[in-house]
């Protein structure tokens, strides 16, 4: 080949591929990829202004509306807002960055939360971080999910027999349905995972590589779901009481019931000691006794306190909401008795820590927690057969007599809709502090040593025998509060697992 012929060759190469280039320039051109469709949301401007709170204003904290996609599988459909509040930190130069967090529920407000947090915190931590509060979707300040109940809560115990079970499926199904007519396909969308998604806007818009964080929980889980969807965006991440990522929704429920008998012989030990003041007994069983001779009685008819009717399937959440903190035990103690004065007919008016109790499971509140619901239904899918749970209910009556017909039941969740996405696996290497109680009765010690197991990479230091939950900024013990601290100050993880002991 002559080089005047290969120099055409080549001319001619060079132009087609000019050419070609063109023509995928254009291409590229006329059908771009399109723009990212969270833009909007990661653009938007915060207007931070006072709290209007008793709690959060005083510790210098503002709040904003934080707008995200209520879908975001379809963020250009309807738009929801998430509150968040925020404590600057105390010192700009040694500002490190953002702590999120969660205090619980599904379903609880967070808006203050990081007051009492940011109060447990050393001085290098409060220098560190602007402590950020935050409403999830669906609850509280954030655009609510408030389906009208009835009554205020969505669990519930089964009572002492299949009449009762038979009422309580009737009103979790009522339940469910209220809130499928209200919000229809809508509530597929509050969920944890979503609540994660939210969580990386919030980062975003605070101008943070990364997040730390302090759940207590479900807050556990949510950090959990967070670290797994967003590993590189993930800080100091302390676990506080945690959930089991793997039994969370029905199995988190049921772990529950001998959790809850423990902690009950630990203060029915306690109100026999003091038969004299509280007259339910001298022994571990007779209080025992007098308290499912209550729940008993109150399956036969309701029992009337003030101006609320306490039945089977209410009266044991009573010892239920006291026995996560071992300092409640004479408030159980009281509030059961002023139940047994009713139950023998004479005039009670509850005392504000029991009507809070019978208010808040009895009747319609300002907003029900029809927002927990739609979380852990969302998450989560639960078998559907009532069969299934009487049976399980049965089961459990010797072992649980007071606290399986609770753990077991039914729930609204049987009559919800399908998730729409399936769970979060919890699996990985990310380092976090999990600090755990023995004797908690909301999240178990058995669920905490699975949260250790799926995160690898986290250390846990357990607080030995105290039936307390959440212990950070709530249960003084200076072994614990040093680890947490020592954790957020440094961000070095203790070499080993260990435990701490009552103070």
């Amino acid at each position: 080949m002559t080089v005047d012929r290969r120099r055409k060759r080549k001319q001619s190469m060079v132009a087609v591929l000019a050419a070609v280039t063109g023509v995928l320039a254009g291409a590229g051109t006329a059908v771009a990829a399109p723009a990212d469709p969270l833009a909007r949301f990661a653009q938007q401007e915060l207007h931070w202004k006072s709290c209007d709170d008793p709690r959060l204003d005083p510790a210098g904290a503002q709040c904003a509306d934080v707008t995200v996609p209520l879908s975001y599988a379809e963020p250009q459909g309807r738009t929801i807002t998430v509150a968040i509040s925020r404590i600057p930190a105390t010192d700009p130069a040694q500002r490190r960055g953002i702590m999120l967090s969660n205090s619980g529920g599904p379903g609880g407000p967070g808006l203050d939360f990081m007051v009492e947090v940011g109060a447990a915190l050393t001085p290098q931590g409060r220098a560190a971080y602007d402590l950020i509060g935050m409403d999830p979707r669906g609850v509280g300040r954030s655009t609510p999910i408030n389906c009208g109940w009835p009554r205020g809560f969505g669990l519930q115990s089964a009572g002492v027999d299949a009449g009762a079970f038979a009422e309580s499926v009737a009103m979790q199904s009522e339940l469910a349905a209220r809130c499928a007519t209200a919000y229809g396909d809508t509530l597929r969308h509050y969920t944890t995972r979503n609540t994660a998604r939210d969580m990386d806007v919030i980062r975003g818009l605070l101008g943070a590589d990364r997040i730390s964080y302090y759940g207590t929980s479900y807050g556990t889980y949510l950090g959990a779901v967070f670290q797994q969807m967003f590993p590189e965006r993930s800080d100091r991440f302390v676990l506080d009481s945690s959930v089991d990522p793997h039994r969370y929704g029905a199995g988190m429920l049921r772990d529950m019931g001998p959790a809850n008998e423990a902690a009950l012989d630990l203060w029915a030990d306690w109100a026999a000691a003091r038969d004299g003041e509280f007259h339910l007994g001298a022994t571990r069983e007779q209080v025992r006794a007098t308290l499912l001779g209550l729940i008993d009685r109150a399956g036969r008819e309701p029992i009337k306190v003030g101006a609320y009717l306490v039945d089977d399937h209410w009266l044991p959440m009573v010892p239920y909401v006291g026995l996560d903190d071992p300092r409640k035990y004479e408030l159980i103690a009281n509030q059961l008795r002023q139940i047994a004065d009713a139950a023998a007919g004479q005039e009670v008016q509850p005392g504000p820590e029991l009507t809070e109790i019978l208010a808040m499971v009895t009747a319609a509140q300002p907003r029900d927690s029809s927002a927990q619901m739609a979380i852990m239904c969302g998450d989560v899918g639960v078998p559907r057969d009532p069969a299934w749970y009487w049976g399980n209910i049965e089961a459990a009556r010797a072992s649980q007599p007071v606290f399986g017909t609770f753990s077991h039941n039914i729930t609204p969740c049987a009559f919800w809709a399908e998730p729409a996405e399936p769970p979060t696996v919890v699996g990985n290497s990310a380092p976090a502090l999990i600090v755990q109680s023995t004797g908690d009765t909301r999240t178990t010690y058995g669920a905490a040593q699975a949260m250790r197991q799926a995160l690898s990479g986290s250390r846990m230091v357990t607080l030995q025998d105290v039936p307390i939950h959440a212990i950070f900024g709530r249960y003084p013990n200076a072994c614990v509060y040093g680890a947490v601290n020592s954790y957020f100050d440094t961000g070095v993880l203790p070499e080993a697992d260990y435990s701490c002991r009552a103070e």
